[in-house]
């Protein structure tokens, strides 16, 4: 069955809302505890005008752009025009290199910064501050990119500022630098009862504000870029902005006025440097209790594809049962594209695994086409079964005999939901001198923090395919980045420079217009030399800095923040593994030495003065915009409480709406597909035989909903190609209800060619080409009908 589970589910809570189904109606207040789960709730406004419901009124972000680093200050602004104190309570985003190290509370003319505690010690000192009537603020960690700002008796008529200070390293790719500011947090999901639920999760209970309705609070940004060299190509296609050039390199942008209420998207700010150069060089900084480096060496040239080093590339691909139907599916298209698209000279392998592992070869083979056939038919053989174990697979890939001067790729398919040992983040970490590794991950639902965490490991970036349409872009974004590897076997040396704790231990190959990116710490006098030497297709390579010509300086007072916050998202990518107390205590003591907000660490700021007595104030939580092009559907956790019998919406007391009374049933699902003639709607005498037998098994259910989605095959004309997935799905509603089936339970939808599920790879010799095409197009003239019952 090709329809995603989400899509499903979605679709039938459209159902439950439009089409009159009859289910009993219960409130929050109705409703048993143990059947809520923690989810996200719409946000409905209380009539008591005594309560300040929306108390965040701006957020301000200034960022100063020195060379590759980013300083930025966000100050957001709450009032409180009720006639009650309020707790308010924020939940933001933030990048995931964003080191924040700075917070101070402003009340009137007060001011109050904010200290670095161990989270327990900081959420103790707040509630105490809370309970005795004094403001407070707290800034919390929930999630490496989702931050929460709580602050205490805010009175009637208070205006309190925050300001978040946070350094981030800018590195390019291709050339150009991105500074992006994330603007809102989009809704998650959770299957936890809410009476199961600790403390950290309770921001995923968030009131949420309705699709299109605007952001509650006004955003103003204002960024100044020193680049040092001329800069050119500044733009931002997410917001309107205007730019103002100081001179040519430098450079003002300020977020339109009409813009105000742009905070229901991400801020992106591209900017390239005069020909296409990437900044590169050494910063240094002193000091009190250690001084900081941070090298950027650009690599060569990109070079003609002659002189590439060799390539080899290893695809090591999940075929467990969790990959079985669409991410398998996905996967096999994603290897036809970059298997297909090899070179004559690389060289490729193909090591299938689930709980145990086969090779295409033991040795990596010649991208001759007849291998690539070869292999290509392997793949499409796979069904997918069977358990996870990702440390095997990986371990007999690195051991295949490889050549001397060749720049080796391990391409890692998998949804994620593998067993990985630490071991398997500490063989990529070990094995970066000689072999680059670049995770897929594949499926509706992906294992994003494992796929992000080796990547972050093995200084590559993660490609997430959650769709079938997705995989050919993904596909040709990740071989044009790693189309040009520059250099491999790359070394990094300290000759005189006594360096230390260096980020990372071994450097992967360098790709074209990708630059080196190295931090460290330093002992003793500024001097010596740093050399970073590799294999070019041309021959050896060398590129020497002189420490002794770059001073320590002041400016680079980042450096400290960035090295740490780096340490920090290695230590807590291992913890996501297997939380051990030694990396909990190395965080902890890596924040608060180096004053950083961490998942152990948190900013707390108290008033002196008690200013409500007796502590009694109404808790507020800030509702959050709808991300720009997000429906309304993303608010619920329908596939889980489906699953567990209980179809209810999790809400709370300060935003009640009404819920779908428990069901208590099983669910039962049915799923049929039906095929059609090219340039063709009508149902053939063998596809009604189908839907009658579908029809005979669905007798003894309660249908509640059937969704019928139609399809076209991408060679059919394209104009046509959407009426057509139309009229497919309806000619199949019709001959339903012509059986019985009532009209309003059956939901349709025509997806054009949009979801092909068959094709012909382009490595098809040409005479079995016109059978392939004809056989694959049957395929994709379809319609997918699932029943949905109890």
């Amino acid at each position: 069955m090709f329809i995603k589970k989400h899509f499903r589910l979605f679709l039938l809570a459209l159902l439950w809302c439009v089409a009159g189904t009859a289910v009993a109606q219960l409130a929050p207040s109705e409703r048993k505890d143990d059947d809520r789960t923690l989810s996200p709730y719409f946000f409905v406004k209380s009539d008591d005008a005594s309560v300040e419901q929306l108390p965040l009124q701006s957020t301000q972000v200034a960022a100063r752009i020195a060379g590759p680093i980013a300083d930025v200050t966000v100050t957001q602004t709450y009032a409180n025009r009720g006639s009650k104190p309020i707790e308010a309570t924020y939940v933001f985003p933030a990048s995931t290199r964003a080191a924040v190290h700075g917070m101070k509370m402003t009340i009137g003319e007060r001011v109050v910064e904010a200290k670095i505690e161990k989270r327990e010690t900081a959420r103790q000192q707040y509630e105490q501050a809370r309970q005795e009537g004094r403001s407070a603020s707290l800034l919390e960690q929930q999630r490496p990119n989702v931050f929460q700002m709580s602050l205490a008796n805010i009175m009637p008529g208070d205006v309190v500022k925050v300001e978040l200070r946070y350094n981030e390293l800018i590195v390019p790719e291709d050339g150009i630098y991105a500074f992006v500011y994330p603007t809102v947090v989009g809704p998650r999901y959770s299957n936890k009862p809410l009476d199961q639920a600790t403390p950290d999760d309770q921001w995923v209970a968030n009131p949420t504000l309705r699709q299109g309705v605007a952001p509650t609070s006004t955003l103003d940004i204002q960024v100044d870029l020193a680049t040092g060299v001329p800069v050119r190509d500044v733009a931002c296609g997410t917001h309107k902005t205007s730019i103002a050039f100081d001179g040519p390199a430098s450079a003002h942008v300020k977020l339109a006025p009409e813009e105000a209420q742009g905070g229901n998207r991400d801020f992106v700010l591209r900017y390239r440097l005069a020909g296409d150069a990437v900044q590169s060089g050494l910063l240094l900084y002193q000091g009190q209790g250690a001084n900081y480096f941070l090298l950027t060496a650009q690599p060569p040239r990109r070079v003609v594809p002659a002189a590439i080093p060799g390539r080899e590339y290893v695809f090591i691909v999940d075929i467990s049962g969790s990959m079985h139907g669409f991410p398998l599916d996905t996967s096999k298209a994603l290897l036809r594209d970059l298997i297909g698209g090899l070179r004559p000279t690389d060289r490729f392998n193909v090591l299938l695994f689930s709980g145990g592992s086969a090779a295409l070869a033991e040795q990596s083979l010649p991208a001759t086409p007849e291998n690539l056939r070869k292999a290509i038919a392997v793949i499409e053989q796979q069904r997918g079964g069977g358990g996870t174990e990702l440390l095997p697979a990986f371990k007999r890939a690195l051991s295949l005999k490889t050549q001397p001067g060749v720049s080796r790729t391990v391409v890692i398919v998998t949804d994620g939901y593998v067993t990985v040992e630490e071991e398997v983040f500490d063989l990529i970490r070990d094995n970066l001198n000689h072999t680059n590794v670049f995770p897929f991950g594949i499926g509706s639902s992906v294992n994003r923090h494992l796929m992000e965490g080796m990547a972050r490991v093995g200084m590559g970036e993660p490609f997430i395919v959650t769709r079938p349409e997705q995989a050919a872009a993904q596909a040709e974004r990740f071989r044009k980045m790693i189309a040009s590897p520059v250099l491999t076997g790359v070394q990094v040396a300290f000759n005189g420079f006594d360096a230390y704790d260096v980020e990372p231990a071994k450097v992967p190959d360098l790709l074209a217009d990708r630059p080196l990116v190295v931090f460290g710490k330093w002992r003793g006098v500024p001097q010596g030399r740093i050399q970073v030497r590799g294999q070019s297709g041309q021959g050896a390579y060398q590129q020497v800095l002189n420490v002794g010509q770059h001073a320590p300086s002041a400016s680079a007072s980042a450096l400290p923040y960035l090295w740490a916050r780096h340490r920090i998202a290695l230590l807590s990518d291992y913890n996501s593994l297997k939380k051990s107390d030694q990396r909990v205590e190395e965080v902890t003591q890596l924040g608060l030495q180096h004053h950083l907000l961490t998942a152990y660490t948190s900013f707390v700021a108290v008033d002196s003065a008690v200013r409500n007595a007796g502590g009694e104030a109404a808790k507020v939580q800030q509702p959050l915009p709808m991300p720009q092009g997000v429906s309304d559907l993303a608010v619920g956790n329908l596939q889980t409480r489906m699953s567990l019998g209980v179809v209810a919406s999790a809400s709370a007391p300060a935003a009640p709406m009404l819920a779908p009374a428990p069901v208590t049933a099983a669910k039962i699902t049915y799923a049929a597909d039906v095929f059609f003639a090219a340039n063709s709607a009508t149902l053939s005498a063998a596809d009604k035989r189908k839907l009658d037998e579908l029809l005979a098994k669905i007798k003894s259910i309660k249908v509640e909903v059937i969704i019928v989605v139609g399809h076209a095959d991408p060679r059919e004309p394209a104009a046509k190609a959407q009426k057509l997935s139309e009229q497919r799905a309806a000619a199949v509603r019709d001959y339903l209800v012509s059986q019985g089936i009532e009209a309003q339970r059956i939901y349709i939808e025509g997806k054009g060619a949009k979801q092909p599920v068959a094709g012909c790879p382009s490595t098809t010799p040409a005479k079995e080409r016109a059978a392939c095409e004809r056989d694959s197009g049957a395929k994709n003239r379809r319609a997918e009908i699932e029943v949905v019952g109890n």
